[in-house]
């Protein structure tokens, strides 16, 4: 009688498994418009996905299955939640175009994830190329948490539709979005601001609670996109 073999792959698999089932539980609140709970669980997705990384790095375990595993995982938590999210809490009021606009975190985050695959060249990466999808999940995850309470105020509900065009733009864009840096003294020699950004980042998260992790992700997503534009124009007039 064989014996059931267990691999190290079996821990970051597990937290993968975790991730998907926390997008799933939040599409389920979603339709049962416990918006608050269905938050909330993209948010714990995003700390399983977090791990999953981390316990392939720590048992050395990273594989081409578990990448994919991972992205599958991902287009469930930060794809179809968030635009289910979006769809019932606002974009049900437009009908078919809402159907339409709220699918579009879900359908960039699937393109992001795929060109992420393709490029995939070992498993640490300095930069990515685009939004990453689980950044992007956050940030209309806290936008409803901080600013939904039955309906949204005539102010938030003016740039719900931009902020969608834009963020899933982001994810299918070139903007290069840096990783972060491991813990370490070289790191925090050579790149104080990054710590520094993720230290206040931290303290906005303790003072303000969940509208502190949302402005931070906004501050993120700002600095990157202000950078990338930055230098591509600076190269190109220092160039010329």
């Amino acid at each position: 009688m064989s014996k059931l073999k267990i691999t190290p792959s079996i821990i970051p698999n597990l937290f993968t498994a975790l991730n998907m089932f926390s997008g799933f539980l939040s599409i389920i609140y979603s339709s049962n418009s416990n918006f608050v709970y269905a938050g909330w669980l993209i948010i714990v997705a995003a700390i399983f996905d977090t791990l999953d990384g981390l316990m392939a790095r720590l048992t050395k375990s990273s594989s081409e299955l578990g990448v994919e595993l991972d992205s599958l995982s991902d287009v469930v938590s930060f794809g179809a939640a968030p635009s289910f999210l979006l769809y019932k809490t606002y974009f049900f009021n437009f009908d078919t175009a809402g159907i339409i606009l709220s699918s579009l975190p879900l359908i960039a985050g699937g393109f992001r994830l795929a060109r992420f695959n393709v490029q995939l060249v070992g498993f640490d990466k300095k930069y990515f190329t685009g939004l990453p999808i689980p950044s992007a999940a956050i940030f209309f995850s806290t936008f409803i948490l901080s600013f939904y309470q039955n309906g949204f105020n005539k102010i938030f509900e003016f740039t719900i539709i931009p902020s969608v065009i834009f963020i899933s733009y982001l994810m299918v864009s070139k903007v290069r979005y840096e990783t972060i840096p491991k813990f370490s003294y070289e790191n925090f020699k050579s790149k104080p601001l990054h710590f520094m950004f993720i230290f206040l980042s931290f303290l906005a998260v303790i003072i303000f609670y969940v509208k502190g992790l949302f402005f931070s992700f906004v501050a993120m997503i700002t600095i990157g996109f202000i950078r990338h534009y930055y230098l591509k124009f600076f190269h190109k007039t220092t160039r010329g």
